[in-house]
């Protein structure tokens, strides 16, 4: 989930990412994206929101999996990708060639939006791609690989880039953190698998977690760096 710049709520489902105004008390629900040229997407899974507008999702398979969601087979010919909505809604936008991913899913911008990060839950890795002003991607490059452990649960899912470009991503033992040039910084740990995280709090320097069995974990940024 995320909000666009009028506060809608932005959420990806399993068969369909949908916008929930921000406006309306008993929310409204609008289907923004359910289909590529006429055949279904397979499972909706992470999102977020240009400045212009424009909605950029990850499509992989885990929600028509037993366990993840509904189990049923995925299109004939589907792509594990990512798309872009354009401003103002229309069709998607498949942005990068059908088989780049095994299975995309977080995705991030940096806070200039020059650069698109998303990473692939089976590769255990992040790509990085560059943003044309026409929202169009270029460039493709790895930017982190091996973030993958035998020793702890945990792969690339959920994924956040703060004010300074870092690039928190879960992974095995909770969180690993990357600098804009690629390097790990660190890991912070938690004592479950985490799936996804979201920074929050008053001065928004508390990353929040989702996690396994224990619920939601805050981290404050500010008092882990004193």
């Amino acid at each position: 989930m995320t909000y666009d710049a009028e506060l809608n709520l932005i959420v990806c489902e399993h068969g369909d990412v949908i916008a929930d105004p921000a406006s309306v008390p008993m929310a409204r629900r609008e289907v923004l994206a359910s289909h590529f040229e006429n055949q279904e997407l397979n499972s909706p899974n992470d999102v977020c929101v240009h400045s212009s507008g424009a909605i950029y999702f990850s499509d992989p398979w885990y929600g028509r999996m037993p366990v993840y969601g509904v189990e049923r087979p995925a299109p004939a010919s589907a792509s594990r990708a990512f798309y872009r909505v354009p401003p103002g809604g229309g069709a998607p936008q498949l942005l990068v060639e059908r088989y780049l991913f095994d299975q995309p899913n977080g995705l991030c911008f940096s806070p200039d939006e020059k650069r698109l990060y998303v990473n692939d839950t089976v590769q255990a890795l992040i790509r990085v791609f560059d943003v044309g002003a026409d929202g169009s991607l270029s460039n493709a490059r790895v930017f982190a690989s091996g973030i993958r452990s035998e020793l702890e649960p945990g792969v690339p899912d959920g994924m956040k880039c703060d004010q300074l470009g870092n690039i928190w991503v879960t992974a095995p033992g909770g969180v690993w953190v990357y600098a804009a040039n690629g390097d790990l910084l660190g890991k912070v740990r938690v004592p479950e698998l985490v799936s996804n995280l979201s920074w929050g709090g008053a001065d928004f320097r508390t990353l929040f977690r989702t996690a396994t069995t224990l619920g939601l974990h805050g981290y404050n940024q500010g008092r882990a760096a004193q």
